[in-house]
């Protein structure tokens, strides 16, 4: 799974449109989100660092749970945008959670044994749980 990685406010004009989870590594004003929403009809995540997730406006909350988009906190740890402009969750994770859910473990129990394992928030293992 990808995920792509904006920047800067000056990026979202450049988005495709056909993308489904991004990163924001900027600080969104709710015009920069309604923007990004607009731009791409498939959009199911937005992904942001957790000091920048308490300053989201409730009116962009509820528009985002109206769109049914989830606002994800965390970072990607280890991205440099300079190589690629997308972060790349591997296929490992999809089988650890796999193995675990086989295993018996709870979604909780899953989360905080993945988010020990990789660098992943636990908002974004949720999501791919």
């Amino acid at each position: 799974m990808k995920i792509r990685v904006v920047s800067s406010k000056n990026e979202i004009g450049n988005v495709g449109k056909n993308e489904e989870f991004i990163h924001l590594t900027f600080r969104p004003s709710n015009k920069d989100i309604f923007l990004l929403v607009q731009r791409c009809k498939n959009l199911k995540a937005i992904h942001i660092p957790t000091s920048y997730k308490k300053t989201i406006s409730n009116s962009t909350l509820m528009f985002l749970e109206m769109q049914n988009i989830t606002l994800m906190e965390g970072d990607v740890w280890g991205h440099r945008k300079d190589i690629n402009e997308y972060y790349e969750i591997k296929s490992k994770v999809f089988e650890r959670i796999n193995e675990l859910k086989d295993a018996g473990h709870s979604k909780e129990q899953i989360i905080s044994q993945l988010s020990q394992e990789t660098q992943l928030s636990k908002d974004l293992i949720a999501f791919l749980i």
